[in-house]
């Protein structure tokens, strides 16, 4: 089997008759049937090929195979979106009526989409501890549809507890749903734990320079198994009259991604731009090299901010003082990504360090090149309710940094600068 770092290169891509090194840009809407036979074959799922690109693509098929390569999963499925890879997951399993458990500590617009647009669906959100679990079974019912959570959360940087929650999924045969955008393929691989799906905003550490929009939907063998003649999943195992009545458990391909194609990505048309997926595909080559350069660095900021007088706590599982280093050692490899969050004493020196600081940029993304400062209570969760923020463990004096591949030298002296003032 191929590393990491070779299969960011080569995997998914068999050169064309015009052999171009780099993966082309498919930029076409649709594409020509040889005859109608062709054409009826492709839409009977007789053949496969393209159809339409808000169904497949050939520069997103490159893209998603890669990836998926590099997360140990069997297909994926790119998307316009992190939140539409989120959002597609839920309502490819849910309908009205169902519920489903959410990690407490998770992005703030995750947070949004699950508490309240989903309310809207009639879908119920329920949450639980990702690091003690122990809240997570009572909750189960017989209309709970998934468990949803993050491999390494944002902004507090909590890494979950996998080996509680998988086991608890697995004895009541739900799918489990894991964000693993922080963490990125080469820290974590959940599927590798025993996780089900995994989701990523490849907006971030994948396309890393804050250019390009995306997202993707993993699926693995698991999830397949946990799929067929499972009662909570009937409109997986019977017929879809919206595909002259397909069976999803009967087709030869994984259940669950091929749902998302065949019906998610039709009816809601949450695609990705190939432009885009040609981005994140450039972006993939040095992903390897670049988390590492991230971890490195912010494992030594972690450790300046630590240090000082002015700074009340710091959350970055690297540390050996942090509550989740243990499982960092246990989950996590070859660091603990370029995120991390710290407390000050209050909202006014949050501010005060946000709007002086040299070299960081005030911005609401993560996994750039370019080192980046966020006030989390005032920008990615300010739709939080107080109530929320607490469970989030999300107060007003936290401040999370995105440390790019600038010097870490120039960094931390960026950061004495403003808290020494």
């Amino acid at each position: 089997m191929l590393q990491k770092e070779t299969l960011a290169l080569h995997a998914g891509y068999k050169k064309d008759t015009q052999a171009t090194m780099a993966v082309p840009i498919y930029m076409s809407t649709a594409y020509e049937f040889r005859n109608s036979k062709h054409a009826a074959d492709l839409f009977a799922l007789k053949e496969l090929g393209n159809i339409y690109t808000r169904l497949t693509n050939p520069t997103n098929a490159i893209f998603e195979k890669r990836f998926a390569t590099l997360e140990g999963g069997v297909a994926a499925i790119a998307t316009s979106s992190g939140m539409a890879a989120i959002f597609s997951s839920i309502v490819n399993l849910c309908e009205a009526g169902d519920n489903i458990l959410v990690s407490s500590a998770v992005y703030g617009g995750t947070t949004t989409l699950t508490d309240h647009t989903i309310k809207r669906f009639g879908i119920k959100t329920r949450k639980f501890n990702v690091v003690d679990p122990k809240d997570l079974e009572d909750q189960i019912d017989e209309k709970t549809k998934l468990i949803l959570f993050e491999s390494l959360s944002n902004p507090n940087l909590q890494i979950a507890d996998f080996k509680s929650i998988v086991k608890i999924a697995n004895k009541y045969n739900i799918l489990t749903i894991v964000d693993n955008t922080v963490a990125t393929p080469y820290l974590c691989n959940p599927i590798k734990l025993g996780c089900d799906i995994v989701v990523h905003s490849t907006s971030k550490y994948t396309t890393g320079n804050g250019t390009s929009l995306g997202g993707i939907i993993v699926d693995s063998k698991s999830s397949g198994k946990k799929i067929k003649n499972n009662s909570r999943y009937d409109h997986f195992n019977t017929p879809d009259a919206s595909y002259h009545g397909l069976v999803y458990t009967k087709l030869p391909y994984p259940p669950f991604i091929m749902r998302v194609l065949l019906s998610v990505l039709r009816d809601l048309g949450v695609t990705a731009s190939p432009f885009n997926s040609w981005m994140m595909i450039q972006g993939l080559e040095t992903l390897g090299l670049r988390i590492k350069q991230h971890s490195k660095s912010a494992l030594k900021i972690a450790k300046f901010l630590e240090s000082h007088k002015k700074v009340k706590k710091v959350n970055y599982p690297g540390l050996k003082s942090d509550k989740n280093y243990k499982r960092f050692k246990k989950y996590l490899n070859n660091g603990s990504g370029g995120l991390l969050s710290f407390e000050v004493k209050d909202l006014e020196t949050a501010k005060k360090i946000t709007d002086n600081i040299d070299i960081f940029s005030v911005v609401v993304n993560i996994g750039d090149s370019k080192s980046i400062i966020t006030h989390p209570a005032s920008t990615t969760h300010q739709q939080l309710s107080i109530k929320e923020l607490e469970e989030a463990n999300i107060g007003e004096g936290l401040i999370r940094l995105s440390i790019g591949l600038e010097n870490s030298k120039d960094l931390i002296k960026a950061l004495k600068k403003v808290l020494d003032s």
